[in-house]
């Protein structure tokens, strides 16, 4: 008795679930417009965004010029957004954002479009390119609205995406300083520097850069040590100049000796050939 009811019980739910799904195919091929498109709002209601997705896909054609469009293509991209297919979700906002320009949903749509780039940018250790296109979008943003209540997040964003191009520099520099590819480093350190002035690893890189000034006059051909001693002695002085307490002051304070030394010495050298 148990097992026949427990059997029934089973068939009832696959019928119920074939019904469904019937139901949802009997919509998708009606070829009617009208139930499509309410279905796709009811669906996307009930936040089955795949369903909804899909019936608004059949439909957006079909109703160019009607009053139900904006608010279709503004679901539509929301759609995308909340099944996180956020590549499409930033073109569909962006698109919805430069077609429906009188739209009361259009300052929300700009903003997730610049979202949605946001939740692709990855860790600071990948290509950033994604990053710096977010960068771009919330700028746009606040330049569009500025009196928007979201400019203050927009900013913060921006801030925090910035901070993660930082640490891809930063990394970048390092790597190739220990790969003691020191020349690489300095380049990419000064690199770093213009970008980003007020990053808080500004000691360190010009630390590094002092460091890296040096050790490239070390493995320098003789020919060239006068000139990357001196450089060096430069990186030091601009260092102590501006961190004459911090906590690398004694290292550079040594570094500028022996760079000092090593010239005196070259120049000699040079001088006796």
């Amino acid at each position: 008795m148990r097992k026949t009811l427990g059997w029934l019980a089973f068939s009832g739910l696959i019928f119920l679930v074939s019904a469904c799904k019937s139901n949802f195919e009997q919509i998708r091929t009606s070829g009617n417009p009208d139930l499509i498109l309410k279905k796709a709002f009811e669906y996307y209601e009930q936040e089955e965004y795949l369903r909804a997705q899909t019936l608004f896909e059949l439909i957006l054609n079909n109703i160019v010029g009607r009053q139900e469009a904006e608010r279709a293509n503004y679901c539509y991209s929301y759609t995308h957004y909340h099944l996180k297919q956020y590549m499409l979700a930033a073109y569909y906002f962006k698109n919805f954002s430069n077609t429906f320009l009188n739209s009361q949903y259009r300052e929300e749509a700009a903003f997730m479009s610049a979202y949605s780039n946001y939740k692709l940018s990855p860790s600071f250790r990948l290509d950033q390119s994604n990053t710096q296109k977010a960068i771009e979008e919330f700028q746009l943003f606040v330049n569009l609205f500025p009196k928007s209540p979201r400019v203050g997040e927009c900013n913060n964003l921006i801030d925090e995406l910035r901070r993660k191009q930082e640490e891809k520099a930063f990394a970048e520099g390092e790597l190739y300083f220990n790969l003691k590819q020191y020349q690489s480093a300095v380049i990419s350190f000064d690199n770093l520097l213009r970008d980003y002035p007020e990053s808080p690893d500004v000691e360190r890189v010009r630390y590094l850069i002092a460091k890296a000034d040096f050790l490239l006059s070390e493995n320098s051909i003789v020919e060239k040590k006068l000139e990357r001693y001196a450089e060096t002695i430069v990186r030091c002085d601009d260092f102590l100049e501006k961190y004459a307490s911090g906590k690398y002051a004694k290292e550079i304070r040594e570094i500028r000796k022996k760079a000092e030394q090593a010239r005196t010495s070259v120049r000699k050298r040079l001088k006796s050939t």
